[in-house]
């Protein structure tokens, strides 16, 4: 009652909000009949939505900022446009959209490189680790050639070596019918093969196809519709289309990623039965005996929660569940309530995957036969990494052993460096440690202000003096950064009325602080002096008439600054 305006500004939100809810509701409804499971995610996506917002404006605001330094820059050089690396930059580290710098550039009459811009993105999707064998081997002529004689078939459910013929060799972006290059990364598509091709969030295999005269290592294995691509390099001898071959799964990497996958299943469910059924899957990733789990949760977990998750895995690997797989028609595993990541398309029959009776879930992964074998699970690290999506990081088998063991020795070695003779001493040793520190940062704090005072009354006493007014400028590289600041007051307090500029260069940054007594505010301002150093070391800064800091990157030029700075105290207080 008291500020409309406050009271008009709540209803307005509460207005947003409820229209994020019905927007939700109406797309739920409509997606009803393929998609029945969204009406339970109405309130979390009304959060994501709103989550979402709240980024994209943050980001716009920040880039809005350095985008207007860029065009003040680029005018000041008299360019017309805004180079590509710099629109990159802009887009890589911000997040700016790249429409959005063209159509703000457009507005202020420049112009956006976008032939470097493009250059850039190839670069940076290179860089990435990717690049290089996409590029070469997963070029969409050659495996839209093979895909036209048909698919691969899979046989990895049940084999992890298997006889096969080469039906394909992708090398430097086309088909070859034989090849005899070492060293070379290149792509192989067999008839059949038991390799897992990367899809659904586990990582593809790896291990060796043999022929009569050669071996090639299997580095990865992609896939692209039926069709798998086994990449890596040939070790000896050759290879020709047409020719028999073994290939053969690296077994003990295929087992910990089953165990990874296995543990995957049942970190859903702990995650659905302690957070609700609003904690849905949103991506995942499977290596061996690692995982990743992406979720719909609007707030990080509480250590509790993370540890009844935790308890619930590991309880339900202990009871050694059966896990087993069909294959059916889709409108039957939904049915069953088999559950199935939202947006992703599946075909008419598909591979479902049960453990005991309380998991049921689309999948198409590799598996263990029974919980039991996954051994142990440890949760790692809960982190947000969207709006409005969490994700929770996890190791079993003999990395969760690992894992432990390496905080067993830590603990040791931190009760070697404490001297405590058990684990339960450690945190009453720990505190004992943080109240000497503190003591002794205490000590250490007043025999640096002493210190300081007495650099201040030399500095003082052996100033130049223009017009009654101290003129006091010094280089003080020895001192710590938050120390410049306290030898500019400690000056102060001791002068009467003086002028101030201290600055010092160290690990190749500059820092220079400017201050005036309070008598001196209407004859000049400590953020011009600042500013005016601050020039000839690359910088720039400001604050207050009385007190201001700049910063530099020219360090061997800060002698010349404090020059500049002197001269112009002495100007400005007509000396």
């Amino acid at each position: 009652r008291s500020d409309p305006s406050r009271t008009t500004r709540h209803v307005g939100e509460l207005c947003v909000l409820s229209s994020r809810k019905s927007f939700a509701r109406v797309i739920a409804e409509v997606m009803r009949k393929p998609y029945p499971e969204l009406h339970q995610t109405i309130e979390a996506v009304s959060h994501v939505i709103e989550s979402e917002e709240k980024q994209f404006l943050g980001v716009v605001e920040r880039g809005l900022t350095k985008f207007r330094k860029l065009v003040d820059q680029a005018r000041s050089a008299n360019r017309t446009s805004l180079s590509g690396d710099e629109a990159f930059d802009l887009h890589q580290t911000d997040g700016f959209l790249i429409e959005l710098t063209e159509t703000l550039a457009a507005q202020e009459g420049v112009s956006v490189d976008m032939a470097r811009f493009k250059e850039c993105r190839e670069e940076a999707k290179k860089a990435s680790g990717r690049g290089a064998f996409a590029d070469s081997v997963m070029s969409e002529g050659p495996i839209d050639a093979l895909k036209k004689s048909g698919g691969t078939e899979f046989l990895g459910y049940e084999a992890i070596e298997s006889k096969a013929t080469i039906r394909g060799i992708i090398a430097d972006k086309k088909l070859a019918e034989s090849y005899s290059s070492p060293l070379v990364t290149i792509g192989i598509v067999l008839d059949k093969t038991p390799f897992y091709g990367e899809s659904g969030g586990q990582v593809g295999d790896t291990g060796t196809i043999r022929t009569a005269s050669g071996e090639f290592t299997v580095y990865d294995t992609q896939k692209d519709g039926e069709l798998f691509v086994h990449i890596g390099q040939l070790k000896e001898g050759s290879l020709k289309v047409g020719e028999e071959v073994t290939a053969s799964v690296d077994a003990h990497r295929r087992a910990a990623i089953r165990r990874a996958h296995s543990a995957t299943h049942i970190l859903h469910h702990a995650l659905r039965t302690t957070l609700g059924e609003n904690a849905t899957q949103r991506g995942s990733k499977v290596e061996g005996d690692q995982l990743r789990f992406d979720f719909a949760h609007p707030r990080s977990l509480t250590n509790e929660e993370l540890i009844s998750i935790e308890d619930q895995i590991n309880q339900l690997i202990a009871e050694g569940a059966p896990i087993t797989t069909r294959v059916m028609p889709i409108n039957e595993a939904k049915k069953l309530g088999a559950m199935a990541l939202f947006g992703e398309k599946y075909p008419d029959f598909v591979r479902v995957v049960e453990m005991g009776d309380f998991s049921r879930e689309f999948c198409g992964g590799t598996h263990l036969s029974n919980t039991g074998q996954v051994g142990i699970c440890r949760v790692v690290k809960d982190e947000l990494v969207a709006a409005g999506v969490r994700r929770i990081s996890c190791v079993t088998g003999p990395k969760a052993i690992a894992r432990m063991r390496e905080s067993e020795n830590l603990l040791r070695e931190v009760g070697m460096l404490v001297k405590a003779t058990t684990a339960d001493e450690l945190p009453r040793k720990v505190a004992a440690l943080q109240d000497e520190l503190r003591v002794a940062k205490k000590e250490l704090s007043q025999y640096a202000s002493q210190s300081l005072a007495g650099m201040a009354a030399k500095l003082v006493n052996d100033a130049p003096v223009v017009g009654n007014i101290k003129v006091i400028v010094h280089r003080a590289d020895e001192l710590a950064r938050e120390q410049l600041k306290e030898l500019v007051d400690q000056i102060r307090a001791q002068a009467g009325s003086a002028a101030v500029l201290v600055g010092q260069a160290v690990d190749g940054k500059v820092s220079l602080i400017a201050g005036a007594t309070k008598d001196l505010a209407q004859r000049f301002s400590a953020s011009d002096a600042v500013k005016a150093a601050a020039k000839l070391v690359g910088g720039g800064g400001g604050g207050r008439a009385e007190l201001a800091e700049a910063g530099g990157k020219i360090p061997e030029k800060l002698d010349e600054a404090l020059q500049e700075g002197l001269a112009f105290l002495k100007n400005k207080l007509g000396g």
